[in-house]
This record gives C-alpha cells, sequence and structure tokens, in this order.
C-alpha cells in the first residue's frame, strides 16, 4: 500500500460515517502521488495526515422561537480546518443536508481553493442543518442572532472570516453581521458578502458565477475557442447559476436550462436578458419554485423531479458547455456519458465536487476540458478575500476594478493548475492533478516552515 493509501485509510478510520469528507480527501491526496517522491521533507513531517485534520471543530446548539411562539432547536457548526497561510475563510451554509461530514468536506476543499487565488486566507466552513426556505423574515432573523450568539466568540477579521453560501444570501449575512456588530461595538471585516452600504464589494454576489465562466474561457482558449455561439447547459438557480448565466450571455453563448429541488426547465430558445431577469425576480424575491418559468415562457419545458443531468441524458440534449453550479455529487457516471455522448467537451464548476468521482474519470478519459470546483469555482472566495481587503484599507473599488482583479485572478488559477500538472509529469489539460498539486504545495510550505504545531 502507498503511503497516501495509508494517509486515506488512517482518515477514514478516524472519521466513519462522513462518505463526502472521504470523498475529498481521496480525491486530492491520490491526485499528490507525484509530490511524495519529490518532497521527502513532507513525509517526515507528516504534512499530509497533518493536512486532512482540521485544526478545530465548534459544534453548537441554536435555539430560536418560531412565529408561533414555539421554541425550534438546531445545529450549528463551524469546521477551522487550516490557517498555515491566512485566517480560516469559508462560507456558512443554512440546509436540512448538513452535517459534520460535509462541512468538513467544504472546509477541506476550501484550504486549496483559497490558497489557489493567491490571497492570505485559510481553509474553514460552517453552517446549521436550519432550512430557511418557507421561514419568514422574523424567524430568519431570530435564528441568525441565536446561531452568531454563539460562533462571534471564536471569528475575528484576523482569525476567521465567513461568508455565505448555500441558503445564507445577503439577508442572513445582514443579521448575522447586525448581531456581531451590536455585540462587540465595532465595525470590523469580520463577514464577506455584506451589503454594500456596510462594506460589501461590488461583484461579490455575481463572483462565483463569473469566475466559473471565466475559468471556462481560460480553458477554451487553449484549443483556440470561445463561448460565442456555444450552447450551454446549467444546473441550479441560484446565485452561482443566476450570474454564470449571465456571463455566458455576455460572451456570446447560449444557456438553455435552469433547476431547482422540484425540477428542470429546458428552454432551447436560450435564456436571454429578459428570461434572466424573471428568474433573478422569481428566485431572489419572490422564492418562487423553478416550474413557473414555464407559465411566463410556455415554449419552455419542465420536468418534475428531475435533474438538469437526469433530463440531459434522458432526453439526449445536446450542448457544448456545461456548467454544474446546484450542490455536490450531482453529476453521476451515466450522466458524463451522456454529456460526452451529446457533444459537451467542456465542463467547468461552479459547485463544490459536483461530479462524482466515476464521471471525472470519464472526463479525463475523453480529454474533456475539466475545471474542477476548487479551481473553476474560486471566484467566491476571490471577491471575498478582495472584500476583505477593502474593509482593511477602510475604501470601497469600483465594479470595473474589483471584475478586472477576478478576472486575473482565474487567469492565474488557470495558468497555476497547468503549469503544475506540467511540472509533476501530468497532462497539461489535466486540472485536478493541477490545481491540487499547485494549492497543496503553497500549504505544505507555510506548514513546513512553522514547525510541528
Amino acid at each position: 500500500m502507498s503511503y497516501l493509501k495509508e494517509v486515506i485509510a488512517r482518515t477514514e478510520e478516524k472519521n466513519p460515517s462522513q462518505p463526502e469528507f472521504i470523498q475529498a480527501v481521496e480525491e486530492v491526496l491520490m491526485s499528490l502521488e507525484a509530490t511524495v517522491d519529490k518532497h521527502p521533507e513532507f513525509v517526515a513531517a507528516s504534512i499530509y495526515d497533518r493536512i486532512v485534520e482540521p485544526d478545530r471543530q465548534i459544534i453548537f446548539r441554536v435555539p430560536w422561537v418560531d412565529d408561533s411562539g414555539k421554541v425550534q432547536v438546531n445545529r450549528g457548526m463551524r469546521v477551522q480546518f487550516n490557517n498555515a497561510i491566512g485566517p480560516y475563510k469559508g462560507g456558512l451554509r443554512f440546509h436540512p443536508s448538513v452535517n459534520i461530514g460535509i462541512i468538513k468536506f467544504l472546509g477541506f476543499e476550501q484550504i486549496f481553493k483559497n490558497a489557489l487565488t493567491t490571497l492570505p486566507m485559510g481553509g474553514g466552513k460552517g453552517g446549521s442543518d436550519f432550512d430557511p426556505k418557507g421561514k419568514s423574515d422574523g424567524e430568519v432573523m431570530r435564528f441568525c442572532y441565536s446561531f452568531m450568539h454563539e460562533l462571534f466568540r471564536h471569528v475575528g477579521p484576523d482569525t476567521d472570516v465567513p461568508a455565505g453560501d448555500i441558503g445564507v444570501g445577503g439577508r442572513e449575512i445582514g443579521y448575522m453581521y447586525g448581531f456581531y456588530k451590536k455585540t462587540l461595538n465595532e465595525h470590523t471585516g469580520v463577514l464577506t458578502g455584506k451589503g454594500r452600504e456596510y462594506g460589501g464589494s461590488l461583484i461579490r454576489p455575481e463572483a462565483t458565477g463569473y469566475g466559473t465562466v471565466y475559468f471556462a474561457a481560460e480553458m477554451l482558449a487553449t484549443r483556440n475557442d470561445s463561448f460565442e455561439n456555444k450552447t450551454v447547459i446549467i444546473s441550479g438557480a441560484g446565485n452561482v447559476a443566476q450570474f454564470a448565466s449571465e456571463k455566458v450571455l455576455e460572451l456570446g453563448g447560449k444557456n438553455i436550462s435552469f433547476c431547482d429541488s422540484s425540477g428542470t426547465i429546458i428552454d432551447m430558445e436560450g435564456i436571454d436578458k429578459e428570461k434572466l431577469n424573471f428568474v433573478m425576480e422569481l428566485k431572489n424575491i419572490r422564492r418562487g419554485r423553478i416550474k413557473e418559468y414555464v407559465e411566463k415562457y410556455p415554449n419552455a419545458v419542465y420536468y418534475d423531479g428531475k435533474s438538469v443531468w437526469d433530463v440531459a441524458r434522458d432526453e439526449g440534449i445536446k450542448c457544448d458547455i456545461a456548467l454544474p453550479c446546484a450542490t455536490q455529487n450531482e453529476i453521476h457516471e451515466s450522466h458524463a456519458e451522456a454529456l460526452i455522448k451529446n457533444g459537451c467537451y467542456c465542463i467547468s464548476e461552479g459547485a463544490n465536487m459536483p461530479s462524482l468521482p466515476k464521471a471525472v474519470d470519464i472526463y479525463l478519459e475523453n480529454k474533456v476540458l475539466y475545471g474542477p470546483g476548487k479551481a473553476a469555482n474560486a471566484g467566491g472566495v476571490s471577491v471575498s478575500g478582495l472584500e476583505m481587503s477593502q474593509n482593511s484599507l477602510k475604501l470601497s473599488w469600483e465594479r470595473e476594478e474589483v471584475d478586472n482583479r477576478l478576472k486575473v485572478i482565474m487567469k492565474n488559477i488557470h495558468e497555476s493548475s497547468r503549469n503544475a500538472a506540467i511540472a509533476y509529469g501530468f497532462d497539461e489539460e489535466n486540472y485536478v492533478a493541477g490545481a491540487n498539486i499547485a494549492g497543496f504545495l503553497k500549504v505544505a510550505k507555510a506548514m513546513l516552515s512553522y514547525g510541528v504545531l
């Protein structure tokens, strides 16, 4: 058994019933085999064992009162995974599926994603099994206050800087930041994704979606190709999916899909600016379901209970580019095979680990341009880092400056991933190995510098 397989086996033994975390550890470590021989100092210092163990895991009770006066209790958590290169940085997720294994997987991925941005940010993640869907503003506010009543003692602008994720948007960030500000009597950059009026950055809501498309554009450029006149399918219907669709349209492509937990819409005419504005109003303001799209645009087709990838497989939907922007493990082996059969040759992940390992193997075997989430969706945390910089400087940059900085960061992530793949003996288009190696090396060298801590 190889050294890294032994590390994986030890990690699996220590973390039973955490499949997403083990999946993420296997995906990263198995692409780091080439670093073991080149860097025996990492083995001697047990860097590989240390990097899969979080610095700390914080789990706490979150009691709150609903509109009927009944006391509800949820579980909150924050995993501060690794701060070798900067304060812990990573989102908060409010969703019924949240458990410690999912938060650890997300925090582990965040270490390498943040390292790739070149900004001084460590990796962390947090959240709760609270479901904001269907809750009143008052209920969400009371929950956020209770959640931050515990979390505030573990975070700070130079310690741990949370952001939003699934279920945590501008409303939730506002409530949590308000409670933090009131409790500590200070304005600091302790949360990112804040409102523009109280320290937020322009482009932050758009950043993950825009960055996913920018990364895809960089991959396409290596083959003298672009989004112009390409058919794109996008999963999800939240911020990431919406702004990925907006950027695709700007670059001359045509997105034909959105989905949510209830089902999928396919609009072969393309989702233009008017239709996209409808989706944004539907999801962000009215908090409705995507099936309402076909009531407004009857030429589209709604598939109840099916994901975009189910529909693409079962209906033979053709596309050139796929942007999974919903959640983890949404693309299975059969979905990947169908995508390639139907003409897809570029996949850029806006979600975290949306493709199962066998699906990733299929991409690589078929020479698909594949941008893994830790590289392709790093735009969100990149602009979060830029928001931290603006907060520290007490400045607010214009939209064009932030967007230009985001483009440069995504271009650099693409180049560093590609260069690392080549340097360690992989094909130049193996962005999986390249991103893992490039992110790992930066963190590992920092950890080595500190001694055994």
